[in-house]
C-alpha cells in the first residue's frame, strides 16, 4: 500500500432555504473532515440553497462564482488548506432560470466549475423549468496531492458519456454531489451506478447524497474495481476514505478497458 494516499470525504446533509444556516453546516463538516485527514471535502448538488418543490424563490437566491457563497468556501478553503466541492445555485443569463453549478474551491479561489448538463426531467420531474443546462466544454480539472479530480452531478450518473470524458481528461477521481431523489429502486439505481462509473472508468467515484426524506443518503466513495470503501448510512453524516494513488495503476494493468475500448465520446 502506498502511504501517500489522500483523504476525501463525502459530507451528506439536507441544504435549506436559509443560506447562514447551509454555510454553518458546511463549515462544520468541513472541519470534520479536515480533522480526520481529508484533502478534499465534497457537499451535495445545491448546497448553498434548495427548497422542494422548486419556486421563484431559486432565483432570488442564486449567486456569481464571486459572490458570498464562494467568498466564504475559499476562506474556509484557506483556514483548513482542503478543496471544498460543493453544489452552487449560480445566476443565470435571463434571470428567471438558475444554473446547477457545482464548484471546487481552494485557498486561490474557484479550481474548477460544473454547470449540470443533464437536467433531471424524469420521474414526475421537471427540473428544466427551472433550471438552464450547463454547456459542452472540456471538463474543468483540479489535483491534490498527485490525484487529478473532475466534477459531475447527480442525475449525470444515468448518462456514461459524462464520466467517460473526465476519464479522457486524465482524472482520477470523480465527484459527483447529488440530490438523488427518493422512490421506488432509486436507492439500488444509485448504488448500481455510482459503481459502474467506477468500474468502467478504473477510477475512483466519490458521490455526495441529500439524506432522506427527500435525498436517498448513502453518500459513498468507490474504488476503481467499485468497491464501496466508505459510506453514509441515511443520517446526516461525513465519511472519509484515503486514496492510494497507485490503486488505478494496479487495477488498469490488469484490467486496461480504457485502452482496448473502440468508440470515443461526441458531443450531441
Amino acid at each position: 500500500m502506498n502511504q501517500d494516499t489522500v483523504g476525501v470525504a463525502v459530507a451528506q446533509f439536507a441544504p435549506g432555504a436559509s443560506r447562514t444556516a447551509n454555510l454553518d453546516h458546511i463549515t462544520a463538516a468541513a472541519r470534520t473532515g479536515a480533522a480526520r485527514g481529508a484533502r478534499v471535502v465534497v457537499f451535495p448538488e445545491y448546497s448553498s440553497y434548495f427548497v422542494d418543490p422548486f419556486d421563484d424563490t431559486l432565483a432570488a437566491n442564486a449567486e456569481d462564482l464571486d459572490g458570498p457563497f464562494v467568498v466564504a468556501l475559499t476562506a474556509l478553503a484557506g483556514e483548513l488548506d482542503t478543496v471544498i466541492v460543493a453544489g452552487l445555485l449560480e445566476k443565470a443569463d435571463d434571470g428567471r432560470r438558475v444554473r446547477n453549478a457545482v464548484v471546487a474551491v481552494g485557498a486561490d479561489g474557484v479550481r474548477a466549475v460544473y454547470r449540470k448538463l443533464h437536467l433531471y426531467d424524469a420521474f414526475g420531474q421537471r427540473e428544466s423549468d427551472w433550471v438552464e443546462p450547463g454547456e459542452i466544454a472540456p471538463p474543468e480539472t483540479f489535483d491534490v496531492a498527485g490525484l487529478r479530480f473532475g466534477l459531475m452531478t447527480c442525475y449525470d450518473l444515468r448518462f456514461p458519456e459524462v464520466a467517460r470524458t473526465l476519464a479522457d481528461a486524465g482524472v482520477d477521481v470523480a465527484l459527483v454531489p447529488a440530490e438523488w431523489v427518493r422512490g421506488p429502486l432509486k436507492e439500488h439505481h444509485w448504488r448500481a451506478l455510482v459503481q459502474a462509473r467506477a468500474i468502467e472508468n478504473t477510477f475512483f467515484v466519490a458521490a455526495a447524497d441529500h439524506p432522506p426524506p427527500l435525498g436517498v443518503g448513502h453518500s459513498m466513495i468507490v474504488d476503481p474495481q467499485g468497491v464501496t470503501v466508505a459510506q453514509v448510512g441515511t443520517a446526516t453524516d461525513l465519511a472519509v476514505a484515503h486514496l492510494d494513488p497507485d490503486a488505478i495503476a494496479r487495477v488498469r494493468r490488469v484490467n486496461p478497458a480504457l485502452q482496448l475500448r473502440r468508440f470515443r465520446v461526441t458531443p450531441r
